[in-house]
């Protein structure tokens, strides 16, 4: 009995041991999904000893001991015999779907965002393709919808308030904006093939061969890679999939679209921040886009004859201009609608003509920052009430311009160097308030 104690306790040590040995023996475990590699602690740091070394080397162990993709993906595996997902951003959904975390709130119909917040998403895109349109271009907007939104029926049973959705509210602002929009949830929910993965969060191919159908139709530029194109079945690892399984092989895959001719810089990939094209297409085509534009820009870089697609995070509209773009097109996913009205683009603010005589003195404040491009951005806060379709405008050096809508307040690319009066104007109870700022 005695020996089988020891035997016992030996086992486990060395279990508890492999991880440790392992890396020793064969380095450390690589990071999985969308995570970033530990950096290896250094004792020193700067020729002095580095006094956070012991916490750090304890952190990049956790991160970084043998086996550990192996083992998360052995106890997601036990996780889900009881239907609970090992992962926070990952929802098990039936017959092994798996869905976004951050899906959640647009699906329950819960923290929507504010009717102003909504206005401000619509004007902004609005002064967007007024500035582009002024250019001479074309202007197209889309959302790619949730995962859940279009195929709800393998989400467990969680509540719903049954609130009209945030890309709902959003398209009547839009339509009340005249502004162009390529509704993909119609078009989507009319097929009835499933275009969305089971184990991703992104359409498959084929959906993004339609919504690229859509967009082109919406530019007067003909294509059928939907009906017409051809797909040939290739492997497929979900981006839910390697969350929850990171040392698993996804069984499902794609169909991949064949024949596609246009070309593109060395070492880009679809996940790259610019892609620049070239085809036998006609046209120029400038696109800002979020993970969902991985699979669909091939099909529009087959389309035109040249084409930058953008994944910053602030759209520089600015590059219309400099790549003689014949169109412009942004998309971006429904669960991130808020960022509409978050991080303001790129362009200069445009002029308006508006009377402050009477106006109700009200108070805001300002921030300048140079823009590395020429000129000055200006942006802050408004104090008080403002109405919700309100707009708000810069008076600065005896010219008015009407301001993109960020954070509850204000963001404005002016030309010169900055400084000296401004006036900030908003509504508030149908009257004209006016905050003056000297800087």
């Amino acid at each position: 009995m005695k020996h089988r104690a020891i035997i016992f306790i030996a086992a486990i040590l060395l279990l508890c041991l492999l991880p440790s040995v392992g890396m020793l023996a064969l380095g450390p475990s690589e990071a999985r999904a969308n995570e970033l590699a530990p950096k290896a602690p250094s004792l020193l740091d700067d020729g002095r000893l580095d006094p956070d070394f012991l916490s750090s080397a304890a952190a990049y162990a956790d991160e970084s001991f043998a086996f550990r993709q192996e083992l998360i993906t052995l106890w997601a595996r036990v996780e889900a015999l009881f239907g609970q997902s090992a992962e926070d951003g990952v929802i098990l959904g039936s017959g092994g779907w798996l869905y976004y975390a951050d899906e959640l709130a647009d699906y329950a119909g819960v923290e929507l965002m504010t009717q102003r917040e909504i206005f401000s998403a619509a004007r902004n895109l609005a002064l967007m393709a007024e500035y582009v349109e002024g250019l001479g271009a074309d202007f197209v907007f889309t959302i790619a919808p949730n995962k859940s939104s279009l195929y709800p029926g393998q989400m467990p049973d969680y509540p719903r308030s049954g609130a009209e959705s945030n890309s709902e509210r959003l398209a009547e602002a839009l339509a009340a904006e005249g502004l162009d929009y390529v509704d993909l949830f119609a078009l989507f929910s009319a097929r009835e093939e499933t275009l969305y993965f089971e184990h991703d969060s992104h359409w498959t191919s084929r959906g993004a061969a339609l919504a690229a159908d859509a967009l082109n139709a919406a530019l007067g530029v003909e294509s059928s890679y939907a009906e017409g194109g051809a797909f040939e079945a290739s492997p497929h690892t979900g981006d839910l999939f390697e969350m929850l399984y990171p040392a698993a092989s996804d069984p499902e895959t794609d169909g991949a679209p064949v024949g596609l001719d246009f070309s593109q810089g060395e070492g880009i990939r679809p996940d790259s921040i610019t892609i620049d094209t070239v085809s036998d297409g006609e046209g120029c085509l400038l696109m800002f886009r979020d993970s969902f534009g991985e699979l669909l820009y091939p099909f529009l870089a087959d389309s035109w004859g040249s084409a930058r697609f953008s994944r910053q995070s602030a759209y520089d509209l600015r590059a219309a201009q400099e790549l003689g773009a014949d169109a412009v097109a942004v998309e971006i996913v429904e669960r991130n609608l808020y960022w509409l009205c978050e991080q303001a683009a790129l362009f200069p603010a445009q002029l308006r003509e508006l009377e402050t005589a009477g106006a109700i003195p009200g108070s805001a404040d300002m921030d300048i920052e140079p823009d590395k491009a020429g000129g000055h951005v200006v942006s802050g806060g408004i104090f008080g009430d403002i109405d919700v379709d309100s707009p708000v405008y810069i008076e600065y050096n005896g010219a008015c311009y009407e301001a993109l809508l960020i954070n509850g307040g204000y963001s404005a690319l002016l030309p010169g160097e900055g400084g000296g009066d401004y006036g900030v104007c908003w509504y508030s109870g149908g009257s004209l308030v006016r905050a003056d700022i000297s800087i």
